[in-house]
């Protein structure tokens, strides 16, 4: 019987002083949430991660066949290190590429990126997208042109931007 009485007068006693002056006041003021939302949307730009993506690559293990692949010489981007793959899951046909691919980094474990490449073998023009992949890659995007770099033939030059998003795991 004593907690039946007890327990209601302690949750009365909390409840009215949460609220400053009453147990139906609010327990902050108007200005204070307009506050803390300016600043929840603060950490959410902060969040957002982008930039200029500029990549060379070395093309010499391609020879046009699925599954074949091309190694990163250069980088602008940490998440990208030298070393790591670019694989390609279609073969070329009819004078172009247009391919899935993936982006395996050098010594980032199971994390990949997922693409796709148009290219022209001819010119040695085209594009790739990436969007998405696993671990660190899962809010990455990116758009770059592709040509033949200033040294030839096999070696490809990527330029374009990039992004991440997200929670910032990224990083």
């Amino acid at each position: 019987m004593t907690y039946r009485i007890a327990f209601p007068l302690l949750a009365l006693a909390v409840a009215s002083g949460c609220g400053g002056k009453d147990a139906t006041s609010p327990l902050a003021s108007p200005s204070a949430v307009a506050v803390a939302r300016a600043g929840a949307r603060n950490v959410g730009a902060t969040s957002q991660r982008s930039g200029s993506l500029n990549v060379t690559k070395n093309c010499s293990a391609y020879h046009g066949l699925p599954g074949e692949y091309c190694t990163i010489t250069s980088s602008s981007l940490k998440e990208i290190p030298v070393g790591s793959r670019v694989v390609y899951q279609s073969g070329v046909a009819a004078g172009s590429l247009n391919s899935d691919l993936i982006l395996y980094p050098a010594g980032r474990g199971n994390q990949v990126a997922f693409g796709h490449v148009v290219l022209d073998v001819a010119s040695g023009t085209g594009v790739v997208t990436f969007s998405g992949g696993t671990g660190e890659f899962k809010t990455f995007q990116a758009a770059v042109d592709v040509s033949i770099a200033s040294s030839g033939r096999p070696n490809f030059v990527w330029d374009g931007t990039y992004s991440f998003s997200g929670n910032g795991d990224e990083d």
